[in-house]
Formats: C-alpha cells, sequence, structure tokens
C-alpha cells in the first residue's frame, strides 16, 4: 500500500473514530488497528498522536477546500455560490464523520485545534468569501455585503443543515436541500 493510500485509510479511521469517542478518547493503537496498519507505521508516517491528528485535519481539510474550489472553477458568482453549496453538501454527505470533528473539536481554542480553525476559513471558508467578493463585484449581491461573515454564516449553515439532513432526515433528496438553502440565500443576499 502506498503511502497516499496508507494516509487514506489512517484518515478515515481517525475521523471516525474521534466523531464516535472524542479525540482525548481516541488512540493510535485504536486508529492502527481499524485503518489496518501496524501501530509503527503511524509513528514512522507521523511521529505522535498530536502530529497524526495534525496532519490528518490538514489533509482532510485541504480535500473539502479542494472540493470546493473545484465547484467554484470557471462559473459566473451566483452558479459558483450554489454549486459550492451543492459541493459542501456533498462532500458532507460523502464525509459526515470529518464533519462532525469540526463542529465538535475544530473550534476549540489552543493547539492544532486553532491551527485547523485558521485553515478551515482560510481554506474552506475563503472559497466561500472569493465567490462573494466576485458577486458583489459583479453587481450581483448587494454593495456592502461583509463578504468574510457572510462566507462564514453560508458555510456553517450548510456544515449544520447537511449534518441535520445526514443524521435526522438521510432519506431527503440532496438535490431539495440545496434548493431550500438557495432559495434561502437568494432571499438574504441578491440586491
Amino acid at each position: 500500500m502506498g503511502r497516499t493510500a496508507t494516509r487514506e485509510r489512517l484518515f478515515t479511521a481517525a475521523i471516525e473514530l474521534i466523531a464516535e469517542r472524542g479525540f482525548a478518547a481516541t488512540t493510535v493503537d485504536q486508529i492502527a488497528e481499524r485503518a489496518g496498519v501496524a501501530k509503527g507505521t503511524v509513528y514512522y508516517n507521523f511521529g505522535s498522536k498530536a502530529a497524526l491528528f495534525s496532519a490528518l485535519l490538514e489533509y482532510g481539510i485541504e480535500r473539502f477546500a479542494a472540493t470546493l474550489r473545484e465547484a467554484a472553477d470557471g462559473q459566473e458568482p451566483l452558479t459558483a455560490l450554489e454549486a459550492v453549496v451543492g459541493a459542501e453538501l456533498a462532500f458532507i454527505g460523502e464525509h459526515e464523520s470529518f464533519a462532525r470533528l469540526l463542529i465538535a473539536e475544530a473550534w476549540r481554542s489552543g493547539g492544532d485545534w486553532q491551527h485547523a480553525a485558521g485553515l478551515i476559513r482560510e481554506r474552506a471558508i475563503g472559497v466561500l468569501a472569493g465567490v462573494l467578493r466576485e458577486a458583489v463585484a459583479a453587481g450581483r449581491l448587494r454593495p456592502d455585503l461583509d463578504v468574510e461573515v457572510g462566507a462564514s454564516a453560508v458555510f456553517g449553515m450548510v456544515l449544520t443543515v447537511a449534518l441535520e439532513w445526514r443524521t435526522l432526515q438521510p432519506e431527503r433528496d440532496r438535490a431539495e436541500i440545496q434548493a431550500t438553502l438557495m432559495d434561502l440565500l437568494r432571499g438574504r443576499l441578491v440586491s
């Protein structure tokens, strides 16, 4: 198994375990066992539990941000906004445990969690801020819109709605959820 495949398995195992048990209660042994790798492999690749979690948070956040960037790429601003909302819903639908981790752990103060919150702000929420900034510049959104707060609000709204959908109403169609979110956004943001 290559380094990328190993990292992917470790990412999945760690995220699931943290979502189930919390950060403090999750051990490297449990992660290694669930990922199907030797404990030594974890330490060889990362050095410590803290380094493992830091690297895996960065990896997950970058994957999340890349998904959002790809959705927005080359789109007209309001179409890009809809595409990013859809991409966030889809990513959370596929990586529900990671989204739970972001809500439960990433906004804690100090250390790796503060670093993770900064990465979410810079990379994932930053994609939304860029889309909103372009929409304001194109005259598609009101000129006095605070794009930083707006981007955080959209990101948080979609994250919360997506988790509620996956937890309480998984049978609902993602397109229906996205359409409702976009109706809400159009009513609140469009000039």
